[in-house]
């Protein structure tokens, strides 16, 4: 295996062997890579000491076991507690992973697609409850809103099971235009009539990429970009149409047995999945949330709420699956999983906790959160977070 690389920009400990007394010696590591960046990491070395050693015990043993291999960043407000890279970005040559590598976020794209959304929509320009026919007036579906896409309340089929029989092995990509084409051609039946119930949906949030486009007038890739990736210091943030699959730091997706994921057709569709992001840029993401700095409290406040009464254990907002919906440790979060990659953007709203781990290899440990939370908050706190759901 290859070395485990500490790139934590904050003074951390070494651990040595299992003494926790002895992980008191301090290492300090690409502080000046991180000194021009827009959010502080100062940390408290010796508030942070126990979750610290916690959180390095826990994914060293995921990784030493072969049961993770991704990079990981857990911060509290402004403050990053544990960051460090665990493995290979591409196996073949070797490359291992650091703190710039870039993963396909997978379903943690819709949070992406989601905010952008909800940017229209504080700017006047887009209304939740619009039917998605008076965007796009070909979209053959009349009684669908905006709102049941991000909710994934609309009753449509998933378009990468029915996408295969209108297209044949010439087509090399399918775009979101196409994908419309094919919905508007063939009008494949609905799994439900809309607002019945909650349905996962990947066509939703494809969908939703289209209304943005159409809405502002700037592709989907242009828009993430200078709206969201520009203003918040995102300077590694990618969509799959505008990624150098060369760039220095791009990973490959792998299996478990370290075989490499392929790309296939529907990588070109976007919104549902797509984006390309370190874990850094993903934690400035949530910093602009936790600070209202993107988003109006009360909107955020909308996206966070149950949409899906009949949901009991869990629920779905605008964008956002969420745990322990009616107290204090209420959790927003979105898992992903595509070519390979699996990957966990999480966040405690009482604390401004965030927990973003991201792997190219398809580790199920990624969604074991509840054993980072146990991490963070000590062995006497319950471990409220458990299994969540993958993609």
């Amino acid at each position: 295996m290859s070395p485990i690389k500490f790139i934590i920009p904050i003074v951390v400990f070494t651990l040595l062997a299992a003494n926790c007394d002895e992980s008191g010696k301090e290492v300090q590591e690409n502080i000046g890579h991180f000194k021009k960046r827009s959010v502080s990491t100062r940390i408290d070395s010796v508030k942070y000491k126990s979750e610290i050693y916690r959180l390095d015990t826990l994914f060293t043993k995921l990784y030493k076991t072969g049961s993770f291999n991704g990079n990981v960043l857990i911060a509290k407000g402004e403050d990053i507690i544990y960051q460090k890279s665990f493995g290979y970005g591409i196996k073949e040559t070797h490359q291992t992973l650091n703190d710039s590598s870039l993963f396909q976020l997978a379903s943690v794209s819709k949070v992406i697609t989601a905010v952008a959304t909800l940017l229209l929509y504080e700017k006047g320009k887009l209304q939740l409850d619009t039917k998605v026919s008076d965007i796009l007036p070909e979209f053959p579906y009349k009684a669908i809103t905006v709102k049941q896409l991000l909710t994934h309340r609309s009753g449509l089929p998933n378009y990468t099971y029915f996408c295969g029989d209108y297209i044949d092995n010439t087509v090399c990509t399918v775009s979101n235009q196409m994908l419309l084409d094919i919905i508007v051609k063939h009008q494949p039946k609905a799994y439900l009539n809309p607002d019945v119930r909650f349905n996962y949906c990947n066509t939703n949030f494809a969908l939703l990429a289209l209304i943005i486009e159409k809405v502002s007038k700037k592709n989907y890739s242009d828009f993430l970009k200078e709206e969201l990736f520009i203003p918040l210091g995102m300077k590694h943030s990618y969509t799959a149409l505008n990624i150098d699959s060369t760039k220095e730091h791009i990973t490959r997706g792998y299996t478990m047995k370290y075989a490499c994921v392929a790309n296939d057709c529907y990588d070109g569709v976007l919104g549902d999945k797509g984006v390309y992001m370190t874990t850094y840029d993903l934690f400035l993401l949530s910093t602009a949330l936790f600070q209202h700095k993107l988003l109006s409290k009360e909107t955020q406040q909308l996206a966070y709420a149950p949409h899906s009464a009949e949901k009991k254990m869990s629920n779905y907002g605008l964008g956002w699956r969420m745990k322990n919906m009616h107290d204090s440790n209420k959790e927003v979060f979105h898992n992903g999983w595509w070519h390979g990659y699996r990957t966990a953007f999480h966040r405690r709203l009482k604390d401004s906790l965030t927990i973003i781990v991201l792997s190219n290899r398809l580790n199920k440990s990624v969604y074991s959160t509840g054993r980072i939370y146990a991490a963070i908050d000590g062995p006497k706190a319950s471990c409220f977070s458990q299994e969540t759901e993958d993609e």
